[in-house]
């Protein structure tokens, strides 16, 4: 593997600047290159804090603007953050439902990244929160070689995040005050509220979320024929079609 050793002292060097982020990112790339990075910070199940990005004016509308407008709770990067994970770095078909790819957040809004993989360091900053350093490519997905050699640098970058990072909550905190937070169990509890059941608003959840019938069924001890006419009771009482119609009306309403 590359000599690691000169960019670990330039990330060093840089902790606690306004250099840190990119002298992170530059010295990563020098073990497995990667296009994009974006360092979200999360409190609990407030919205994501864009710690950092290196995304081009003409990308970042995507990745973070229309992502922290409400997408974001369907997230499996941000569903793990907000749960008990074993800090590490992940792939996010790691930790992605069995039927995330098929689902309607990935065709509705994590296709038109247009990336090929999304890999993420999750580190958890005691007393603070999690931070994500998440690594993007366009074009191809990582190597096992090359996750091997990122794991590999697990323990700097995980030292240097926490170092760097240590107050990060002291912005989530000015985001709330200012109306930015939302809290992903709220948005699910209040979508369908007066017209769906407690139950039928569980199976909204799980299905948007990526899960198969036979997921959501054994997440909810029912059958999956159960969920299926659950499904159906949903789009009846919502006057809808189809699974985009339930993800579009969803959104709206976590805005």
């Amino acid at each position: 593997m590359y000599d690691w050793m000169e960019e670990a002292g330039r990330v060093v060097e840089k902790i606690g600047t306004p250099e840190f982020p990119c002298a992170l990112a530059d010295g990563i790339r020098q073990v497995a290159p990667f296009d994009f990075t974006v360092v979200f910070g999360h409190v609990g199940t407030e919205a994501p804090i864009d710690l950092h990005d290196d995304f081009p004016k003409s990308k970042r509308r995507i990745f973070v603007e229309d992502y922290q407008a409400g997408p974001y709770v369907l997230d499996p990067f941000f569903l793990a953050a907000t749960k008990p994970i074993t800090p590490g770095l992940y792939r996010m078909r790691d930790i992605a439902p069995d039927r995330f790819y098929q689902g309607e957040y990935y065709r509705s809004y994590y296709k038109r990244t247009g990336l090929a993989e999304e890999i993420g360091y999750f580190i958890d900053n005691p007393g603070a929160g999690m931070v994500v350093v998440s690594l993007m490519r366009a074009e191809k997905p990582f190597s096992a070689k090359e996750i091997r050699h990122l794991h590999a640098l697990w323990p700097l970058v995980r030292a240097a995040c926490c170092k760097h990072w240590s107050d990060f909550p002291t912005m989530a905190r000015g985001a709330a005050a200012n109306g930015v937070s939302r809290r992903v169990d709220l948005a699910f509890q209040a979508f369908g509220d007066g017209v769906l059941t407690p139950r039928e608003r569980e199976v909204v959840e799980f299905t948007l979320k990526g899960h198969s019938a036979e997921a959501v069924g054994t997440i909810l001890g029912i059958s999956p024929g159960t969920v299926r006419i659950h499904r159906r009771n949903i789009y009846a009482k919502l006057r809808i079609n189809s699974q985009g119609e339930l993800f579009s009306k969803f959104i709206e309403k976590a805005l």
